[in-house]
């Protein structure tokens, strides 16, 4: 089942690179530097931002249609979103329509993005009741590591589809879109979900939860209505508005930082290497927490986090 999850995440993680193609779609006029025409990258920006936005949008009103649909509905019509997007973005940039991209990468495929978010965590929780870190750890650590596919492929395809009046971004969304639901379909067709009551050899549930743990069970829509569902959420969103907002900048950043040193080719080797550790801190703090209490995990892992994102604002400025 993980390589099943694995198989959606490191697809849709593929956003996690969408700063490689910044640059090239302010030049799409121009060819080699931005011109009169050009988009500029504060347009380009709206377009990752509307995504992330439909991502959390979609996962939330799919969120309890997918626990009666099962995980393999889900993920087609994941990766039916998530390859169309890429698709009506095509469009977008052969007819230089700034909208078909927010339409296309934005709004389809953020549903793409949210449903096929969604799908793998809650299966492999189903298969990993002893350990439901470590399953949250092994679905969400291929969309921290999409990047480290996705950017280097960008990049080469970009190069290889180049030339004297094409940046070949849109060339490059045509394959990658079909590329990733290929991938897409080796998850849909390889994910199960147990059988109704089955549980781990050797493993019995204990009696007793522990003192940070409780055994209730919380519709969603009474959940709504805590204080506990707002406030864990408002952490959740300010962790990863400060991690995306570098994240979506990433290639240019260190592009402008080392103007003259660093270009495309090795830019992309920086977004591989944000994505090697996204992956890994997802992983590696996913499944501590089957060991230590969410609430120490959840302060320590802010505070860490926001101190890290402090210091690289400020290096950045």
């Amino acid at each position: 089942m993980p390589p099943a999850a694995l198989a959606i995440h490191l697809a849709i993680g593929q956003a996690y690179a969408f700063s490689v193609f910044k640059i090239p779609l302010t030049q799409l006029i121009g060819i080699t530097k931005s011109v009169d025409g050009d988009w500029k990258q504060t347009q380009i920006a709206w377009i990752f931002s509307l995504a992330i936005a439909i991502l959390g949008l979609s996962a939330a009103t799919f969120g309890k249609w997918l626990e009666g649909a099962g995980p393999r509905k889900a993920m087609f019509a994941s990766a039916v979103c998530f390859a169309l997007g890429f698709f009506i973005s095509y469009f977008g940039v052969v007819t230089h329509q700034l909208w078909l991209l927010y339409a296309g990468y934005g709004l389809v495929g953020g549903i793409g993005l949210g449903l096929g978010y969604i799908s793998p965590v809650s299966t492999l929780i189903k298969w990993f009741p002893d350990r439901p870190g470590l399953a949250t750890g092994m679905a969400i650590m291929g969309f921290g590591g999409g990047a480290m596919i996705g950017s280097p492929l960008a990049v080469k395809l970009m190069a290889h589809f180049r030339g004297a009046t094409d940046v070949g971004v849109g060339k490059t969304f045509l394959v990658m879109g079909t590329l990733y639901f290929g991938f897409m379909m080796f998850g849909v067709f390889t994910i199960r979900v147990p059988a109704e009551g089955w549980k781990p050899a050797n493993w019995t549930a204990p009696a007793k939860p522990a003192a940070m743990i409780t055994a209730h069970n919380v519709d969603v829509n009474t959940a709504f209505t805590t204080p506990q569902f707002w406030l864990l959420w408002v952490v959740l969103c300010t962790n990863v508005t400060a991690g995306i907002g570098i994240i979506e900048q990433a290639s240019p950043m260190i592009q402008e930082l080392f103007k003259g040193t660093i270009g495309p080719v090795a830019a992309r080797g920086f977004v591989g290497l944000l994505s090697i550790f996204n992956m890994g801190g997802r992983f590696l703090w996913s499944s501590i927490s089957d060991y230590i209490w969410t609430k120490a995990y959840l302060f320590y892992f802010s505070r860490a986090r926001r101190a890290a994102l402090l210091a690289a604002s400020f290096y950045w400025r």
